[in-house]
C-alpha cells in the first residue's frame, strides 16, 4: 500500500479528482456511518458532507490525513485521519480518530497495511503507544483491531457525539 500524506489545500477547497474518490470511499461504507450516525442518509453521502469535516482536519496543526492507495493501480482504498495530541492534556497518547478501509475490498489486508503504517509513523515520531474509541455498536471494528494487537483500556462516550466507545490501546 502506498501512503501519502493529504495537504491542506491553500485555497481550503479539495480537487475534484480527490474528492470523487473520497466520496466513493465514504458511501461505499454506508453500513458503518448507519452505525455511526455521523450522516444524516448514509445510503446518499453527498461530495460536500465528506469535504467539510476533511478540510476542518486538514486545518489543525496536530493532525493528520494519510490516504492509502493500492500499489497496483493507485485507487484510494482508504483513509486514516490520527491526531498527535489528544485534547484531554492527561492523555499522552497520539490517536486514530479515523480509519475507513472502501468497503469494496474489506478482507483484501489494506486495513491492516494502513494501520501498520500509522503505527509505523508514531513509532519513529519516538512515541511508545497508540490509541483510539471503537463505537461499543461495532463488533467488527472491535474484533479488528484485537487482531492487530490493541486492548481494552475502557469504555466512555466520545467527545463529539456522546456515543458509548471502548477505548482500545497498543504499545508501539
Amino acid at each position: 500500500m502506498i501512503v501519502e500524506p493529504l495537504a491542506a489545500p491553500a485555497d481550503g477547497v479539495l480537487p475534484e479528482p480527490l474528492l470523487t474518490e473520497l466520496t466513493a470511499l465514504y458511501a461505499a461504507n454506508w453500513e458503518f456511518f448507519t452505525l455511526s450516525g455521523d450522516f444524516p442518509d448514509p445510503h446518499g453521502i453527498r461530495p460536500e458532507q465528506v469535504a467539510a469535516p476533511i478540510v476542518e482536519e486538514l486545518a489543525n496543526p496536530n493532525t493528520e490525513v494519510l490516504l492509502g492507495r493500492t500499489e497496483a493501480d493507485g485507487r484510494l482504498a482508504g483513509i486514516a485521519i490520527t491526531l498527535a495530541h489528544h485534547p484531554d492534556p492527561a492523555d499522552p497518547d497520539p490517536w486514530i480518530g479515523l480509519l475507513l478501509i472502501d468497503a469494496r475490498v474489506h478482507r483484501s489486508g489494506y486495513g491492516r497495511a494502513l494501520a501498520g503504517a500509522v503505527e509505523e509513523r508514531f513509532l519513529a515520531a519516538g512515541r511508545t503507544a497508540i490509541r483510539l474509541a471503537v463505537l461499543d455498536n461495532n463488533p467488527q471494528g472491535l474484533a479488528f483491531w484485537t487482531t492487530l494487537g490493541y486492548e481494552v483500556l475502557g469504555h466512555r462516550e466520545d467527545r463529539q457525539h456522546g456515543r458509548p466507545c471502548t477505548v482500545m490501546r497498543k504499545k508501539l
